[in-house]
């Protein structure tokens, strides 16, 4: 356990210190909100400003979960790093529980910086639990993609995880709305994916303060074909 703990806490610090986790999960979607969400116009029965809001802090919880597990897994398997730590008294899950972890933590920035931004600029109202609730929804969410990030991480070699991140997420993201509210065939295809429906948790708690089960559902079974791809890499790298 002490092993496991201990890992845990360098790739907390190694995250933090990582520019282009500082860059895509928390710069870019502040940056992107102040450009663009002062609106005060309607989009799925919330104000813009804070349908963009949870659309950028949804992108960088996200983001924050999969590029940087995927791309340090992968540069640490290639390194050989995973394999002395096989070597030590670290427990069996320990290497991935201390990437769940690490992201439970480095997630939490992303999500804060965009909130307090729609607090303080653009003055984004709704009682005090809501703020609280949806940013725990948004916060556990984000570890589906975690999932992802193993599954990416031990299937790529460090040079190809990169663009198999891009390819994946950034169609995600586009069709989850989190660039901007879909509408017509876009929102019937994009409400299957698992960006859509933890933003539009979001907005569902904004609006009626409830959450739906249906979306729920979707995000349930997409993080039980990314859990297992996840396994299914591990065994495959573990194998080789």
């Amino acid at each position: 356990m002490n092993a496991t703990l201990t890992l845990t806490k360098l790739d907390v610090l190694r995250v933090r210190r990582n520019t282009r986790y500082l860059i895509l999960a928390i710069a870019m979607p502040a940056v992107l909100y102040i450009a663009v969400g002062n609106s005060t116009k309607q989009t799925s029965g919330v104000e813009f400003k804070a349908y963009y809001m949870l659309a950028m802090a949804t992108y960088g919880a996200f983001a924050g979960a999969l590029m940087n597990n995927a791309a340090r897994i992968s540069t640490e398997r290639k390194t050989g790093w995973t394999r002395q730590l096989q070597l030590t008294p670290l427990p069996g899950g320990g290497y991935v529980f201390s990437k769940i972890v690490a992201s439970l933590v480095t997630t939490i920035p992303s999500v804060v910086v965009v909130f307090v931004l729609g607090g303080t600029v653009f003055h984004v109202h709704m009682d005090a639990w809501k703020w609280v609730v949806i940013a725990l929804v948004l916060w556990l969410t984000s570890m589906v993609f975690v999932s992802l990030a193993v599954a990416i991480g031990y299937r790529f070699d460090p040079d190809a995880t990169q663009p198999a991140v891009m390819l994946v997420f950034f169609p995600m993201a586009i069709l989850g709305g989190l660039w901007f509210p879909l509408e017509g065939t876009l929102e019937k295809i994009g409400k299957w994916f698992p960006t859509y429906q933890a933003h539009k948790l979001g907005t569902d708690i904004i609006s009626t303060g409830r959450i739906s089960m249906e979306s729920v559902g979707i995000i349930a079974g997409w993080a039980v074909v990314f859990a297992a791809l996840a396994v299914v890499s591990y065994r495959s790298a573990q194998e080789q």
